[in-house]
């Protein structure tokens, strides 16, 4: 059972991973919808493959894998039919969507599936791998902390996948984790955060830190906010939009996050991260993580990265730095 799936491997970031995974050798199998386009990447890759839709997928599609890789966004439709089908299989599930829902979904299912020894890992790409880590070596700055903020810096152009993921966070509207509580905060207003270059002006949005930073910090009270530079949210027909950005672009923009911490006493810190640009760090963290739980860094059950890897695992992604303020 050392065989890792990557699902949605012709995809923009799902092509990457599965490039990466075949050159540090791991033993992949692809899998996707699309046939015709899952054979000719098997096939330029020289590893086998498997075709089905995560709505319909027959027992043996799971057969001799250890670990499945969702890359197959959005995750509103593919997280809830592939995580049932790990579960039922005993294959352990990641995926690396930014959309609260399916880390709702994770938490909700997390008994289940810590009873068929199943681990449920949703998020192992640049949202949440880096966030997760920063928001647990933040915490542990203050004693007792009460309030967690984290805003994250997106630059450069986005990718038609993450458009479509970014429309499923908009449409769950607007949460705050209130006295450890998810709650609907419609009126939240944007606010000022620094990354490290300046305050800069974050609208609020529900990322799924909500559930993972609670997970991975138990602070009661969380918000997340997002600082969107130039062209980043495309509008109009997003099924339009090209695969992502080119490989130029995604060199030019860095990505960082920050994130805020109150403890009881009152006192306030601040750490910021900073690493590649998103699509070039989610492929290598995603298959890192995947290449990890198969060597046996696992936990049953719902779980997030920081908790499963520890705080460190962000900065073992090459050109990823965490300074504190």
């Amino acid at each position: 059972m050392n065989k890792l799936m990557i699902y949605g491997a012709t995809g923009y970031t799902g092509r990457m991973a599965a490039e990466h995974a075949k050159a540090l050798g791991l033993d992949i199998v692809i899998a996707g919808r699309t046939a015709e386009k899952v054979k000719s990447l098997a096939t330029r890759l020289d590893v086998p493959y498997r075709v089905f839709s995560p709505d319909a997928l027959a027992a043996e599609a799971l057969e001799g894998v250890g670990v499945l890789l969702n890359f197959a966004g959005p995750f509103a439709q593919t997280a809830q039919p592939l995580m049932h089908a790990c579960i039922k299989a005993g294959v352990d599930y990641l995926d690396i969507t930014a959309e609260i829902n399916a880390y709702r979904l994770a938490e909700r299912l997390g008994t289940q599936a810590a009873q068929a020894g199943v681990m449920l890992l949703p998020g192992v790409g640049w949202d949440v791998v880096p966030t997760d880590c920063l928001a647990m070596h933040v915490a542990r700055r203050v004693q007792n902390p009460q309030t967690l903020r984290v805003a994250l810096q997106v630059a450069g152009s986005m990718s038609r996948g993450s458009a479509m993921s970014v429309s499923e966070i908009m449409g769950a509207g607007l949460l705050t984790r209130v006295d450890g509580q998810l709650l609907a905060t419609p009126d939240a207003q944007p606010q000022y955060f620094d990354f490290g270059q300046g305050p800069a002006l974050c609208v609020p949005l529900s990322f799924g830190d909500l559930v993972t930073g609670w997970r991975s910090t138990a602070i009661p009270n969380i918000a997340m906010f997002v600082h969107i530079t130039g062209d980043a949210f495309p509008e109009g027909d997003l099924s339009q939009l090209p695969d992502g950005p080119s490989i130029q672009e995604r060199d030019s923009h860095r990505a960082r996050a920050v994130a805020e911490v109150v403890g009881a006493d009152g006192m306030v810190v601040r750490s910021v991260i900073e690493t590649v640009n998103g699509y070039s760090y989610t492929p290598l963290a995603a298959v890192e993580a995947a290449r990890r739980v198969l060597n046996g860094e696992r936990q049953p059950g719902f779980e997030t990265p920081a908790r499963v890897f520890g705080i460190g695992f962000a900065e073992t992604i090459a050109g990823t730095t965490m300074t504190d303020y």
